[in-house]
């Protein structure tokens, strides 16, 4: 007879005494809870990261073991995977994650992150996927069946509106919602309706008043009522701050930082509510019954046990995922003259310049950073595609302060050395002795890029690989402007006056300015964080080996003037802030206001052409079950002379619409690769929610009727194809679980 999963869990529940359902709701180590030996439970063990299982610490305490069994692999962070458009991509990275942290024993992967990218100053934009809902929704579905097929939860991260980290664990953010239904929400429904998340993190910031991992309105009106959310609810590690507010939440499992565990707020502080009638037993038990319901979903307790997956890790066939991963994350901004790919056809000499061509960076950023097995930097992917026969020099270019540089100072002094020198050499506070060490910097720095400048002159081919690192990419802190650190600027400028043809490579989690040397420089690629092949990947992207078909998750600004969350809405120290852009995060407000951005969402160049043509759209209007399906097809064919892959982007303008909309909205992509002269027929089919938008009067979701214009694009602004389309009746519904 087949155990059902409510009576077993049931079962367990009422052996269980107040004090043993407690210990099973908040941390016991830094990453665990307590089992309960007699009854057969074992801990429940989490694990960062998004980018790999992060290495092992110990139990009550953030010192590392130190053993060399926890090297793994080193994956493409949340923002290159988005910068696929690649599902199948996806799903593998997934997997992968999902089968190294098995391997690892653990229990829960917490990622992936899916927080909107708001603001370019945050620092922890490259851990999560994007500027727009839908890129977001169609990346995490599978990337979390890719991890849970390995009998490991994922933990989707962070639930919601967590988009600065500047007073991360205070700030009170507050949009109408319309805007929180419309573009902060719809990542979080897909990935525990569609991708059927196990689990789910509560965020460090505030919502509307309330701690989000202590959220009545988050945690048990939307996710638990409306969308009838069953899985395990995870506090960031220290954002509960009230034991009556997070008992009575939706909150299953608190964990924090310090090692004080019996003093959490749902530890011995809420047995003693409990015991003094102040807060209900039943609350404990409906946080026990989600956490019993996970480990068996996870064959932890039950009778299939013995059939739970074991997983393994750094295993060839890891790296290869991770490798053509990379290969599609690489996007190809600029690229005049066909300056890329570099010939190696008689090639002798070239320069490789910029700190981070030989900076590896999986050891950084926050609860993302691991122990990565390897890590390929560019240089050296670089050299082990041109062999032996060709002369590699290498030159630094800017210098990168260590951190040890600044154990003199406090931590707010040493942010802003790092990030703002001329800031630090000009306020009237800095003492004579950091004003010496910035005429240091300064001397280094102008050394350094004297050397790069002397070798770009005497070479075939320059590469100049810069961006930044996880001294900005990072935890806990964000930008204060979009400049490239380090005089970057200065040193691109002065080696394109010696080498105008040098191709420039960004390696950065988050916007950056490129207005000091784009009109200049004629080949200009990015990268995220692509894991530990990025370098193998890079050098095949730039010598043609691969030819480069990722496309941007997000839009580089001009300046920071540009971005909606800076022109309409707050950001920063204050107490609370308001999402006045609303809805126009990202292209939304770029294209809407007309807003020429640097690069825009959606782009990257090809070293082939495509041509999209003869569209044809039908509608069928099915009332009987309130939706309508919208059929798309088109051809899409190579029409230049190399293989390569094109993503094609589908849009929705609706013409006569009752409350304002964005000009446009991605509402499909479909990623396809051809060879040369090929012409492959692409099919979309498109339902209400592609034409929908939440009307807060009615608190659900409408279409109206209407003419609406499809349009079919290889970038946010570059509509090659257009159709248009009448839809006669009215739809609503309501996000609910399936």
């Amino acid at each position: 007879m087949m155990q059902n999963e409510g009576m077993y869990v049931d079962e367990l529940l009422k052996e269980m005494t107040l004090k043993e359902k407690v210990s099973m709701i908040h941390g016991s180590g830094l990453f665990r809870t307590e089992g309960i030996e007699r009854l057969g439970i074992p801990p429940l063990i989490t694990s960062d990261g998004p980018m790999g299982v992060r290495n092992e610490f110990e139990d009550a305490s953030w010192k590392t073991i130190g053993n060399s069994d926890d090297f793994v692999t080193y994956l493409p962070s949340n923002t290159a995977l988005a910068a696929t458009f690649n599902r199948e991509l996806a799903y593998e990275a997934g997997k992968v994650l999902g089968c190294e942290a098995r391997g690892r024993g653990k229990d829960v992967i917490l990622a992936p992150g899916i927080n909107i990218q708001r603001s370019p100053l945050c620092g922890r934009n490259f851990e999560y996927m994007s500027e727009d809902p839908k890129l977001i929704e169609e990346i995490v579905v599978p990337f979390i069946q890719g991890i849970q097929e390995n009998d490991v939860a994922a933990c989707v991260k962070h639930f919601a509106a967590n988009n600065q980290e500047i007073e991360r664990l205070w700030v009170d953010t507050y949009m109408d919602e319309r805007t929180l239904r419309e573009i902060y929400l719809p990542g979080f429904y897909a990935a525990i309706s569609k991708g059927n998340s196990y689990t789910l993190m509560g965020a460090y910031n505030r919502l509307f008043g309330e701690h989000c991992s202590e959220s009545k309105y988050l945690l048990t009106k939307v996710l638990r009522e409306e969308w009838g959310y069953d899985g395990t609810v995870i506090s960031d590690w220290g954002a509960v701050h009230n034991t009556k507010n997070a008992a009575e939440s939706s909150l299953d499992i608190e964990m924090s930082v310090t090692d004080n565990f019996n003093e959490y707020f749902m530890a011995d502080p809420l047995i003693k509510a409990v015991e003094n009638g102040e807060i209900s037993e039943e609350h404990i038990d409906k946080k026990v019954k989600n956490i019993l319901r996970l480990m068996y979903r996870l064959k932890m307790i039950g009778s299939k046990k013995e059939e739970r997956m074991s997983g393994t890790y750094n295993t060839p066939k890891h790296h290869e995922v991770v490798l053509n991963t990379a290969r599609e994350a690489i996007v190809l901004l600029k690229n005049e003259e066909k300056r890329l790919p570099i010939k190696t056809t008689g090639l002798k000499k070239i320069a490789v310049i910029g700190h981070n061509a030989e900076k590896v960076h999986a050891n950084g950023g926050g609860s993302s950073e691991i122990k990565a097995l390897y890590e390929i930097s560019p240089l050296m992917g670089i050299k082990k595609l041109l062999g032996g026969n060709v002369k590699v020099e290498y030159a630094k270019g800017y210098y990168v302060p260590e951190k040890k540089d600044h154990s003199e100072l406090n931590w707010q002094e040493a942010s802003l050395l790092s990030h703002d020198e001329a800031i630090i050499n000009t306020a009237e506070s800095v003492d004579q002795k950091m004003k010496e060490r910035m005429e240091e910097i300064k001397r280094q720095q102008k050394l350094l890029r004297e050397e790069a400048v002397a070798l770009a002159k005497k070479v075939d081919e320059v590469i100049i690989v810069g961006g930044l690192n996880h001294d900005y990419d990072c935890e806990g802190w964000d930008r204060s402007d979009l400049l490239l650190p380090y005089a970057q600027e200065e040193l691109i400028n002065a080696v394109l006056e010696v080498n105008a043809n040098a191709v420039i490579v960004m390696i950065t989690g988050a916007p950056v300015s490129y207005q000091a040397f784009v009109n200049k420089a004629k080949a200009i690629l990015w990268t995220s964080y692509i894991g530990m092949e990025g370098g193998t990947a890079l050098a095949e992207v730039l010598f043609g080996q691969v030819n480069p078909s990722g496309k941007l998750p997000m839009t580089i600004p001009k300046s920071l003037n540009d971005s909606p969350a800076h022109v309409y809405g707050e950001y920063g120290t204050k107490e609370s802030v308001t999402y006045k852009e609303g809805l126009l995060v990202g292209y939304r407000y770029f294209d809407t206001k007309e807003v020429e951005p640097e690069f825009c969402f959606g782009h990257g160049l090809s070293y082939t052409t495509f041509e999209c043509k003869d569209l044809l759209v039908s509608v069928d209007e099915l009332t009987n079950e309130n939706d309508l399906r919208v059929s798309l097809s088109m051809s899409v064919k190579n029409t230049g002379d190399i293989y390569g892959g094109e993503t094609i982007q589908v849009y929705i303008k609706d013409m006569e619409s009752s409350l304002i909309r964005p000009v446009h909205e991605l509402k499909e992509f479909k990623k396809v690769f051809l060879a040369p002269s090929k012409e492959e027929t692409i099919c979309f089919e498109l339902h209400k929610e592609a034409f929908s938008f939440y009307d807060d009067t009615k608190s659900c979701f409408v279409v109206e009727p209407g003419k609406f214009i499809i349009e079919i694009a290889s970038s946010s602004r570059d509509v090659s194809l257009q159709g248009e389309i009448t839809i006669e009746n009215s739809y609503t519904y309501t996000l609910s679980k399936p």
